[in-house]
């Protein structure tokens, strides 16, 4: 065992060591050594969502590389801190597990947890204890920890989550789609308007009503959309290449063609499904 977690520390000194190279003034990477927190950011975020991709694929192998890829982000962070004199990769290591400890007192303490919602319940506790701590006081508002970079549709589900916590909510999902009928009403009468900004505002109570919806249904939107997306993406192609299988200019279909091509890529994944069920 010894041995073993000696390797994975040379491992990760390896890697330590590969960036900090990178980084050299002298003889680094010119664009290693010109990105900062800002312009590695997006890249940070992107390889996230590859993580998630890779998952919503189920391929192991991808899955292994763009873990790699994330780990290199807080490398990549943890690099730049070093050089400021801010922190270490060491410093985020004994803060994360530090966290994960207070934060398990039914694991690392004697706090015993019933179930998972207890578990959940007990994480938010000692989440907004370290909080009060850091800064002193209580926050002055339950939405204050839900982080403004978030992608919207999790942010807003994130901020329905904490408001639902005072009371703030719908006995019922089906109480969602009255709201949810309500603002289609309301969208009608902007377009009808004209106006773009009273649009652009109504579209929005859209996404936040549709989203808390999800939420109480107890769905990911996040996740739930970018499903969506996957699935949107392989009919399409489906159609392509029915489309280049027959030697058709799928471009030149009508409206009702292409619908038609749509709806047998629906019948070709019922089937595809029946034979895997």
């Amino acid at each position: 065992m010894m041995e073993q977690k000696k390797a994975e520390q040379n491992k990760i000194d390896g890697l330590l060591d590969v960036m900090a190279r990178l980084r050299d003034p002298d003889t680094g990477c010119k664009w290693d050594i010109e990105q900062t927190y800002a312009t590695i950011a997006p890249y940070t975020i992107e390889e996230a969502y590859e993580v998630a991709d890779a998952i919503d694929r189920g391929d192991m192998n991808d899955l292994k590389e763009e873990l790699g890829d994330l780990l290199l982000q807080v490398v990549f962070h943890a690099q730049m801190a070093k050089e400021d004199g801010t922190f270490t990769f060491d410093d985020v290591v004994t803060t994360v597990t530090d966290k994960m400890i207070s934060r398990h007192p039914h694991v690392f303490g004697d706090v015993n947890a019933k179930d998972a919602d207890h578990v959940t319940e007990i994480w938010e506790q000692q989440k907004e204890a370290e909080k009060a701590h850091k800064d002193g006081n209580a926050p002055s508002s339950v939405l204050d920890d839900v982080t403004m970079g978030l992608p919207a549709i999790k942010r807003a589900q994130k901020l329905q989550k904490k408001a639902a916590k005072t009371g703030f909510e719908w006995d019922h999902p089906a109480h969602v789609l009255d709201k949810f009928e309500e603002e289609i009403a309301e969208m009608r009468e902007a377009i009808e308007s004209g106006n773009q900004d009273e649009i652009i505002d109504e579209l929005g109570d859209l996404f936040f009503v549709l989203t808390n919806f999800g939420r109480m249904l107890g769905a990911d939107c996040e996740e739930s959309l970018r499903h969506a997306n996957n699935k949107f993406t392989r009919r399409f192609t489906g159609m392509e290449r029915d489309s280049i299988a027959q030697d058709i200019d799928f471009v030149a279909l009508s409206l009702e063609e292409k619908e038609k091509l749509w709806q047998l890529q629906k019948q070709k994944e019922r089937r595809d499904k029946k034979r895997t069920g």
